[in-house]
């Protein structure tokens, strides 16, 4: 086989793996940016070793393997990807001044269109891919050793076999049950719950969705707590301060935020992560409306239960959002 013929069957094998190929990377590494990179990684390394080949487990189990040791190797000396709540408890007074740490290695969001999944392909699939990628899921992966959140993600989510996995990490299959079982323990600990999480929202959280960007828009702190739970918990990397409980929140929006009258926040929709999102605009001195912060919604049945808003603004860019905006 020729050159080309050889890199014609390569891309016809391999191509319809990227996108979950990201996801996976995504789930290992808590970064769009990184994730990228990975896969970017994983195809070059696959491409290398394509002519060897040997068939000797499927195409996609062998890209996994591939992509499974280039994130572990990126892990190496990288500190975890985290939220702030993970570095602390909640701060005690909304209206502080705010303190940045850029320096960080934040949790990034996933946008939605990157799944590549379609619910008119498969709709259960899309469901099972979206639900492994939420936020809080994520976060919670990020806390667990390498090799242990990839053991638990190669098993529970993707659903490879202890020896498939085995192979992958070159370890036994009894290595592997080991770490799955301590990966679900610190999990269990963590207390991840989105049971009460619904996919996809029903008519009664597209109406609290509506009121929550009318709120928004209105600058009307009362409207803006009437939405969030009574528990809900409000995030904002880089800033490492968090908030929690609904009147709190409205504090904080209404002590931090430069919006001073209505008209001021403009939220476009988006989806990140397989929940509501929005990128959230603000008007500049000549009153020209700039990417501010892009805020990635938990709801659960009745309430908005975790707001977390990034304030990477290169964000922007990965979920096909403007830099400005004009108002509708």
């Amino acid at each position: 086989m020729s050159t080309q013929e050889l890199g014609h069957d390569f891309d016809r094998r391999t191509r319809p793996y990227r996108s979950e190929l990201l996801a996976h990377s995504y789930r290992m590494l808590g970064s769009i940016h990184d994730a990228d990179d990975a896969v970017q990684e994983t195809y070059l390394r696959a491409w290398r070793g394509y002519a060897g080949f040997e068939e000797r487990s499927s195409i996609r189990t062998w890209l996994y393997r591939i992509a499974t040791n280039t994130c572990l190797r990126a892990l190496e000396n990288r500190g975890r990807r985290a939220l702030p709540s993970d570095l602390g408890g909640p701060a005690q007074d909304p209206t502080a001044q705010l303190a940045q740490w850029p320096e960080l290695p934040w949790l990034e969001p996933l946008p939605d269109t990157r799944l590549g999944a379609s619910a008119a392909e498969d709709p259960l699939a899309e469901v099972t891919q979206r639900h492994s990628v939420r936020l809080a899921f994520i976060a919670a992966l990020q806390r667990l050793p390498p090799r242990q959140r990839a053991v638990l993600v190669l098993r529970e989510v993707l659903m490879f076999s202890a020896a498939e996995v085995a192979a992958m990490l070159e370890t036994t299959p009894a290595a592997v049950n080991s770490l799955l079982q301590r990966a679900r323990a610190q999990l269990d600990h963590d207390r991840v719950d989105e049971d009460q999480v619904t996919e996809p929202p029903t008519p009664h959280q597209r109406e609290l969705l509506d009121r929550y960007v009318t709120a928004m828009h209105a600058n009307d702190i009362d409207g803006l707590v009437a939405t969030l739970a009574a528990d809900a918990v409000w995030e904002m990397p880089p800033y490492p301060a968090w908030f929690h409980g609904a009147s709190t929140i409205g504090r904080m929006v209404a002590a931090q935020s430069p919006a001073r009258r209505s008209g001021d926040h403009l939220l476009v929709p988006t989806k990140a992560n397989g929940q509501p999102a929005f990128g959230l605009y603000l008007p500049d001195e000549r009153g020209v409306h700039r990417a501010f912060n892009l805020q990635v919604l938990t709801l659960t049945p009745a309430r908005i239960s975790h707001v977390v808003a990034f304030f990477d603004l290169r964000l922007f860019g990965r979920f096909g959002l403007p830099e400005t905006r004009l108002p509708n």
